[in-house]
């Protein structure tokens, strides 16, 4: 079993580390004594961040990166190992979302999206997952979400982008496990972060915004996590009974999701460009 128990002295890489739970995650590894490189856009949000973590006696170095940007992350991937030396632990994390219906959702935003989420993710993967197989020993982790395992409606481009993630993270872990490399799989419920933003809150079903729970008991659960060599995480841990009543009974599920979620939406109605 591949895990990741002793952090002192290690490397992370957090992409989306200037907020939410990336900034949270990056956090709770400094502090367990990890070197970490900040990836994210904002250079002064990362700045103070790796102020923060000086401050409380960690290590952490700032590197701006626009995951869209291939140059940007093949970059970043270098400039983090030279600085830190080979990095044994990734963090997939940088995304985005918005709750929007499909025919109101601007078709830029949801490539975007795909390119961000998914891309992005797998761009960093390639740059530095080669060096975790060459020595036989890394860890990444891949910040999807419920909905990349069960699809919700106003949430099409994001539920395929994490799809896509889930894909490529259990696949990945099949053929680099044996090579010393942990593969886990992050499926965060609904987690009180900037993240849900006031659109977001104002579309939520009331259930959605009842069960919102805070950030730091997810970053409990994925430190666990690797240390028991585990390949998906859900947290709340109670949603995962959903995977198990979506497999035995798809209909059910899709019933309960449907009327949840649409309680308060009004119907779809194309805009008039789109019904053109």
């Amino acid at each position: 079993m591949n895990s990741l128990t002793a952090f002192r002295g290690r490397v992370a890489l957090v992409t989306g580390a200037s907020s939410g739970i990336g900034r949270a995650l990056a956090v709770r590894l400094a502090a367990s004594g990890m070197r970490v490189a900040l990836v994210a856009r904002r250079r002064e949000a990362l700045d103070a961040l790796a102020a923060e973590i000086a401050g409380k006696g960690g290590e952490a170095c700032a590197f701006p990166c626009d995951v869209e940007c291939a140059a940007e992350v093949a970059a970043t991937a270098r400039a983090a190992t030279e600085r830190f030396g080979a990095v044994d632990l990734l963090v997939n994390n940088a995304g985005y979302g918005h709750h929007r219906a499909f025919l109101d959702w601007d078709l830029d935003d949801m490539e975007r999206m795909m390119r961000v989420n998914y891309v992005g993710a797998l761009r960093f993967t390639k740059a530095l997952l080669p060096g975790m197989v060459a020595r036989r020993r890394g860890s990444l982790i891949f910040v999807a979400s419920v909905a990349g395992k069960i699809a919700t409606p106003d949430e099409t481009a994001y539920s395929a982008s994490k799809f896509a993630m889930i894909g490529l993270a259990q696949a990945l872990s099949l053929e680099v496990e044996d090579a010393g490399v942990h593969v886990l799989v992050v499926c965060p419920g609904v987690i009180r972060t900037s993240f849900f933003d006031a659109e977001a809150l104002a579309r939520m079903p009331p259930v959605s915004r009842r069960s919102m729970v805070e950030v730091e008991g997810l970053v409990d659960s994925i430190v666990d996590a690797l240390a028991r060599g585990k390949r998906e995480v859900t947290y709340p841990r109670s949603i995962a009974a959903a995977y198990v009543v979506q497999a035995i009974a798809p209909g059910f599920t899709r019933r309960q999701v449907k009327r949840t979620a649409l309680a308060t939406q009004p119907p779809a109605t194309p805009r008039a460009e789109l019904a053109r």
